[in-house]
């Protein structure tokens, strides 16, 4: 999903987006509930778009359920990264799936009917689990079960409102989980190589996770 930088492309326009309409980062008032809907609509039609009009994109992401995700992650980092606001970026993944399922009739696997266009109704409010801020929820609960595709999208959404705040830190769960083996390796300075490697399983357990895997 995350190769041969059509993500990176996608943020990229949403990045121009932001400092061309509004200043630059976190200068959109999370408040200003329609101007973020304006900033989704615009970021999720280019991605869908690009996929309409190249057919190699269509080849690279064969599936539905990558196109999804994808157009979802890159309308999400953008909400992100306009507001300074993790939960605003969530709010437009929802978006995302919904413009997409009613655009195309399908989002891809049948488990994207259920998380990813259940969420709008509680991406803000703070209720157990669910509603949570996105910098403190897990990543598996009743009625979402995220897989590895899920988990990089919506990392990316948290993150990117750290990073558009020039954060130095961000205390979120999904690389505390996925990386608190000590003898794991992850270089996050190339994000997407290491992503790669995960997929080519070049990742060696170590520690307390090595029982488990091996069982």
């Amino acid at each position: 999903t995350y190769t041969d930088n059509i993500l990176e492309d996608y943020v990229y326009y949403a990045i121009d987006r932001i400092k061309d309409k509004y200043g630059g980062f976190c200068k959109l008032d999370p408040s200003k509930y329609d101007e973020l809907l304006k900033l989704g609509d615009d970021v999720n039609s280019y991605a869908l778009e690009m996929y309409e009009r190249y057919p190699t994109l269509m080849e690279t992401h064969f599936g539905g359920s990558q196109r999804a995700t994808v157009a979802a992650a890159t309308t999400g980092i953008a909400g992100s990264m306009a507001t300074g606001v993790a939960d605003c970026g969530l709010n437009l993944w929802y978006l995302s799936m919904l413009q997409h399922k009613e655009r195309t009739g399908r989002l891809g696997f049948y488990g994207y009917d259920l998380q990813d266009q259940c969420g709008s109704a509680n991406s803000f409010s703070y209720r157990s689990d669910e509603g949570l801020p996105a910098e403190i929820r897990g990543p598996n609960y009743p009625n979402y079960a995220m897989n590895v595709g899920h988990l990089s999208g919506y990392s990316g959404i948290a993150k990117a409102s750290h990073v558009a705040r020039g954060d130095a830190y961000t205390a979120n769960p999904y690389i505390r989980v996925a990386f608190a083996d000590p003898s794991l390796i992850f270089d996050f300075a190339n994000i997407t190589k290491e992503i790669g490697r995960g997929g080519l399983r070049e990742f060696v357990p170590a520690g307390e996770r090595t029982a488990v895997i091996k069982g």
